[in-house]
């Protein structure tokens, strides 16, 4: 039943203008092409079954496109968990839900940072109180910019968590893209499960160790960020710098079991 929960990928027609973007956006050179037939052999050489696959619309226009390209992706393999996407300017967000769930699409993606909008816009709170119960919400959380001037922060995710507490959230990044310093204070008591992409690479020691002491080992849920990195390298990298055995890191990756049902 192991899972990775944060991975990507594209429709060929605009997987290399995608992969292009992350790279130049988070200066990292991916080691993937964003294509399902490059992301599933790699899933089998890291030992891992199954795969949740995200997209995030950055125009209205996108919305659809994007959700129907999840549906398709979610019916060409059964290894995969396919999560839909919604913008602010989308005004029939509603019957698109509706659609999503008729399709077997269990969860949203949010990333406000390339989305070009604020976690706690009020446009998001309708969304977010129809997903209650209903969809699993994973959010980019975190950036270069401090917490104040962030679209997202641990701290904004802290606030919507407290206003709508059936919202089953999914905080990619260790809860933080360059804003651990702020995860515990902000997360720690919540039921926010946490993510593992994009973030060994880069955490220092100190925060990694704070984090993972500081929540219960059943809300940490592995994620690659594919095609950024490779599922058995962040695997590795997981088990290595926090002295995992084999036995621990498939604990989490069974985790995300979840998403399966």
């Amino acid at each position: 039943m192991s899972i990775d929960v944060h991975t990507h990928a594209f429709h060929p027609k605009i997987a290399a203008k995608v992969v292009d973007q992350l790279e130049r956006h988070y200066g990292i050179p991916p080691v993937g092409n964003g294509l399902l037939d490059d992301l599933l052999p790699r899933l089998d050489r890291a030992g891992i079954r199954h795969c949740a696959v995200h997209s995030a619309a950055t125009v209205a226009a996108q919305v659809r496109p994007a959700n129907d390209w999840a549906i398709d992706l979610q019916r060409q393999s059964d290894r995969v968990v396919a999560f839909g996407t919604l913008h602010p300017d989308f005004t029939d967000w509603a019957a698109e839900l509706d659609r999503l769930a008729a399709a077997g699409i269990r969860g949203l993606k949010l990333h406000p940072d390339f989305q070009g909008f604020d976690l706690e816009d009020g446009r998001l709170r309708p969304w977010f109180d129809a997903m209650q119960g209903r969809f699993t919400l994973m959010v980019h959380i975190g950036d270069a910019a401090p917490p104040e001037r962030s679209p997202t922060s641990p701290l904004k995710l802290r606030r919507v968590l407290d206003d709508f507490p059936r919202l089953r959230v999914i905080a990619a990044h260790f809860g933080g893209y360059r804003h651990w310093a702020w995860v515990v204070e902000a997360l720690a008591g919540t039921g926010v499960y946490l993510d593992t992409s994009s973030s060994l690479f880069a955490i220092p020691q100190d925060l990694l160790e704070q984090i993972w002491g500081s929540f219960p080992r059943r809300q940490f849920l592995f994620g690659s960020d594919y095609p950024l990195f490779d599922p058995g390298a962040e695997r590795a990298a997981l088990a290595r710098r926090l002295h995992l055995s084999d036995r621990e890191v498939e604990a989490i990756l069974d985790q995300g079991d979840w998403l399966l049902a």
